[in-house]
């Protein structure tokens, strides 16, 4: 999974996006840029169905990355499973619609409204009368009242990771009675929505000691669908249960276990009938897929352990096996054997991922390339705008989202996305993709090609082998194809995406190829038994050990025929090595003061990360094209963070922002202008580029405070346009979303911006089928 930093709202609010899912594909309207409302990307994709139509009781076992450290979401360490454990036990005021607008939540609020706005802005919310606290207090103004006075900034003892929003109450008082609250801000503050959501008792929000360490571990006193019933933290999960004092709709499911489970061990978890529900990366989405294919199917599997091997590869195995060198040929039999454990692994797994099916969409939030203006070339707007005129978005949200059949749509806004109040298409600020601008403002800025640049040249490893070997292996280390050719038309996937790379483009071609590996392996077999009975200078010992390997060898290759002719060839036109590339190709690097201009492009390096990976090779070729050079950084992705993007350690780098249904509060320390401190060092909040500028600040505190609606929408619109306009952040497209699930379970999967109803989740009874929308029903 690649990263994703939470937004400084609300940590709950931010969490609930991060986990609330993907969004089902539909077509999406066209946003122009004086559209004011837009259509979803997408809608939800959860098995909708009536709960008249769902089993009573019932387990959900469902993926989280990690047992949360705090069940306190206002804490600095509050992460997505915090805000998936929130949504189901506490209180919220407000919840998200299927547009990411904020909704009043009837079972706990009738109505909020704000009753003056002179002199003072005032709310009043009217409470459920039936919500109640799972110890049979009412919910009401003293709740209110502790919350505001841990958050608000006042009392240094709360530890409190923000403190947006509480900062401008005034007090908090009790209405014309108990169900009353009645809230008086001294500034006005126009995300009003966003507060009390979740709602915590006093108990927690009463006491320093309660707030900053009580409610990290656990939570006595609760008010949602769900209680918790136990965190285990050396089992890693997390155990909600019915609450028996819920007034609203009861759940259908008995329980809901929250399981941390790393992602790229889902597929194997949910093999193994571990999980129930899953948000999975890219690549256990395929094997779902692939398990439905290949269902009845006969004969060796075209992916997983062992699919990448070459007809070059399996040949070098052979020689390797029937080398001199006897430490090598040891370490090869057990390297096969090791594959051949792993192959019949993933072939029993492969079985059991018949019983999912992946509910796919796109995720409520985007990823950026992010461009540090804090020093180097990036530091001059024109070079960071040429970096942004260089990129094709379009380009590079189509390699993302196209290879998982969603819809391929760039995000044209940083605060806002397609379908949610105020989105609007504003990137004519910064412009479309134009190589010639890209150069000309380059050119401006004193970058001209010219001045030597070295290249150190990378040393291929020495391997064991026989000089025939070593040629073989310098070919294929030439070329992810291994056959010596050049394949015209493709980018940067190797021939076949998921399948090994072939010499022809038939499988029969590649049959009669391995086919031929194998006569001539036979052939050398029959030689050396010859030897062997004209020799006698050779131990029994030794005898013994070669006829075991040629054995497995003549095994292996003809296990790798049945797999070439399964298989079939790669896509794509070949010409020989030394044919010109395309039209297009890279203009010369460029300098300025004897200085080469390169930029260092910092990745994660982690297995959750290859799409990050991929989009980052399209952009440095992009970048190429208009004489910019890249110094590609893969760290590990403990560090990638803390180390290089937090720390300014970075030039380029990609990265996540979810959404949000309130970005005059949540997006302002995103894009604040970073202030000097005292030392030299920058302040920058959650700026991580460090571009920002006065007027963008001025907007989002103008924004902030205004409350006509439409007024505090066009002063947004022209915060995102300054945003553009600045280049320290390009959006690129939103994040897709594949979420593995039982075919029974409805109500659940892929959520978009609505948060789920967690009581209507369950299983279908037996011969019910998804259909509309739940309905409010038993």
């Amino acid at each position: 999974m690649h990263p994703t930093p939470r937004r400084p709202g609300a940590a709950a609010r931010s969490a609930a996006f991060l986990v609330s899912g993907a969004l089902a594909v539909t077509a999406l309207a066209g946003c122009g840029a004086d559209d004011e409302s837009s259509t979803p990307s997408a809608g939800q994709d959860i098995a909708p169905a009536a709960r008249a139509q769902l089993k009573d009781g019932g387990t959900l076992r469902w993926a989280i990355d990690a047992v949360p450290q705090t069940l306190n979401a206002f804490q600095a360490d509050a992460d997505a499973g915090t805000g998936r454990i929130t949504g189901a036990v506490l209180p919220a005021m407000f919840r998200l619609d299927a547009q990411g607008r904020p909704q009043r939540d009837a079972d706990y609020l009738e109505k909020a409204e704000v009753i003056e706005t002179e002199p003072k802005q005032v709310v009043l919310y009217k409470l459920n009368q039936q919500a109640v606290w799972s110890d049979g207090r009412e919910i009401g103004a003293p709740d209110f009242a502790a919350q505001w006075r841990a958050l608000s900034g006042k009392d240094s003892a709360y530890w409190t990771a923000h403190n947006a929003g509480y900062d401008r109450i005034e007090k908090i008082e009790r209405g014309a009675n108990d169900l009353e609250v009645r809230v008086t801000f001294s500034k006005p503050y126009a995300d009003w929505r966003a507060l009390f959501s979740p709602l915590y008792p006093k108990d927690v929000m009463g006491t320093p000691d309660n707030f900053n360490e009580g409610a990290r571990r656990k939570l006595k006193v609760t008010a949602g669908p769900f209680a918790i019933g136990k965190v285990d933290r050396g089992d890693k999960q997390v155990t909600l249960e019915r609450n028996p004092r819920w007034w609203g709709r009861p759940a259908k499911l008995d329980k809901l276990v929250l399981t941390a489970v790393p992602r790229a061990q889902r597929a194997a978890a949910l093999a193994a009938d571990k999980l129930d529900l899953a948000d999975l990366d890219a690549g256990g989405a395929d094997r779902i897929a692939y398990a439905a294919r290949d269902k009845g199917a006969s004969g060796p599997l075209a992916h997983g352990p062992g699919a990448n091997l070459t007809p070059g590869k399996a040949l070098r195995s052979w020689a390797i096996v029937h080398g001199d060198d006897e430490e090598a040929a040891d370490a090869e039999i057990a390297a096969r054997k090791k594959t051949r454990k792993a192959i019949k692994k993933y072939a029993a797994e492969q079985a059991n991922l018949h019983g999912f099916q992946v509910r796919k969409s796109l995720e409520p939030a985007y990823t950026q390339l992010a461009l540090n203006g804090s020093e180097g070339p990036l530091a001059d707007e024109r070079v960071r705008r040429a970096v942004a005129r260089a990129l094709d978005r379009t380009q590079l949200a189509e390699s993302v989202l196209k290879p998982l059949g969603l819809p391929v749509h760039t995000v044209d806004n940083h605060l806002a996305l397609a379908g949610q109040d105020g989105y609007t298409d504003n990137s004519d600020a910064l412009g479309d993709q134009d190589t010639a601008e890209a150069q000309a403002l380059l050119a401006e800025a004193g970058w001209t090609p010219g001045g030597p640049i070295t290249e150190k040249k990378k040393e291929k490893p020495k391997t064991a082998g026989s000089e025939a070997d070593r040629d073989a292996e310098s070919s294929e280390d030439s070329d992810d194809s291994g056959d010596g050719n050049y394949i015209v038309g493709e980018d940067d996937q190797k021939p076949a995406d998921h399948a090994p790379p072939l010499l022809g483009p038939e499988p029969v071609a590649a049959a009669q190829y391995a086919a031929l590996l194998h006569q001539a392996d036979a052939l050398k077999l029959r030689a050396a038994d010859k030897e062997k009975s004209h020799s006698k200078k050779r131990s029994e010992k030794r005898s013994e050990k070669r006829s075991e390997k040629k054995e497995h060898a003549a095994e292996g290759l003809k296990s790798d025929a049945k797999r070439y002719a399964k298989q079939g060839g790669a896509p794509g036109a070949y010409a020989p090595k030394g044919t010109a590339a395309p039209a297009g190709a890279a203009a010369g690097p460029l300098a300025k003061d004897g200085k080469p201009l390169t930029l260092r492009f910092v990745l994660p390096s982690g297995p959750g990360s290859e799409q990050l990976r991929t989009v980052a090779d399209r952009i440095t070729r992009m970048l190429e094209k208009i004489g910019i050079r890249t110094d590609v950084m893969k760290v590990d992705d403990e560090s990638y963070f803390k180390d290089h993007i937090a720390s300014g350690q970075y030039d380029l780098a990609l990265y996540s922002w979810p959404a949000s249904a309130y970005p005059a509060t949540d997006a302002r320390p995103i894009y604040a202008k970073p202030i000097p401190a005292a030392d030299g060092s920058l302040t920058v909040e959650q700026n991580y580029t460090r571009v920002g500028t006065d007027h963008i600040d001025q907007l989002f505190d103008q924004a902030i405070g205004e409350l006509d609606a439409d007024e505090e929408r066009s002063l947004v619109k022209q915060a995102d346009a300054r945003i553009w306009a600045a280049a320290g952040s390009i959006p690129l497209y939103q994040r897709p979303e594949l979420v593995a699930a039982r075919p029974d379970l409805a109500n659940a999967g892929a959520f978009g911006f609505q948060e789920p109803e967690y009581e209507d989740i369950g299983y279908l009874k037996p011969g019910a089928k998804p259909s509309g929308s739940p309905s409010t029903g038993s």
